[in-house]
């Protein structure tokens, strides 16, 4: 049956030479959309998971009485959202990346001990964390401000008042601007080919460089790859939404 498909594939490259479909019948090219596509799916969840960490430690910390710390973050928010995400990533890779410690482990050649993976999950996780914090924001003013006063009467702290009581239903309140945002994110990973991350755009490229036949056929397979990334996400954050909806709260 595999022989079928690759010989079907050979076939077609043969009778239509623009759409040769280069990876279904070369062992060499499918590797590269292998690896291409675990380091977009490295790329997806690491940003996702960091960007919402940045988006509820930035919502508490906009709240705190201290003034240097709301001074802050504001800052924080209004660099990385009036600035493009694509400027900001050559900037962290090539400025920051230049005062970044080295290590040598044959002795000869040295690394620098953040990769240009590493700086883009940094730079895109920032990025989307800057928007994620005024989506919490948002979801924190939506929660009544006598549900706070409660637990504060009966003993908690400001910090268990947010983890405990503030942030479960304000989680529920942000979760529709929130899925948008993470798509907008799982999308933007792509500029990490500025960069020379090894994920599925600069594979692509690299593969319709060597074989200019394939760029049809790759082209497709990056809107279907990135297309089913994306639906992934949305039905699991739909689904997420639905099961943790509690009447008087949410959008609905």
């Amino acid at each position: 049956m595999l022989e079928l498909f690759r010989e079907f594939f050979v076939q077609l490259a043969e009778d239509y030479p623009r759409w040769n479909f280069i990876f279904f019948h070369d062992a060499r090219q499918w590797g590269r959309v292998l690896e291409g596509l675990y380091f977009t799916l490295i790329l997806s969840i690491a940003c996702v998971i960091l960007s919402v960490i940045i988006g509820i430690v930035g919502a508490w910390a906009q709240g705190s009485p201290v003034r240097w710390l709301r001074a802050l973050m504001q800052g924080y928010i209004q660099f990385f959202r009036n600035t493009p995400p694509f400027v900001q990533l050559l900037f962290f890779y090539f400025a920051l990346g230049q005062f970044t410690p080295t290590y040598s482990p044959d002795g000869w050649l040295e690394y620098p001990i953040i990769s240009n993976v590493g700086w883009a999950i940094i730079s895109l996780s920032f990025f989307a964390g800057a928007f994620n914090v005024e989506i919490f924001r948002a979801g924190i003013e939506a929660v009544p401000e006598s549900t706070q006063e409660a637990a504060t009467s009966l003993g908690f702290t400001r910090l268990q008042t947010y983890v405990e009581v503030v942030l479960p239903l304000a989680f529920r309140v942000s979760l529709p601007a929130l899925n948008n945002n993470l798509v907008n994110l799982i999308k933007t990973t792509t500029q990490a080919f500025a960069i020379a991350v090894p994920e599925l755009l600069y594979q692509s490229v690299s593969i319709w460089n060597d074989f200019p036949s394939a760029q049809y056929p790759t082209m497709v397979m990056l809107f279907v790859v990135y297309v089913g990334l994306v639906g992934i996400l949305v039905v699991g954050m739909h689904r997420w939404e639905k099961a943790m909806r509690i009447p008087g709260y949410g959008t609905r």
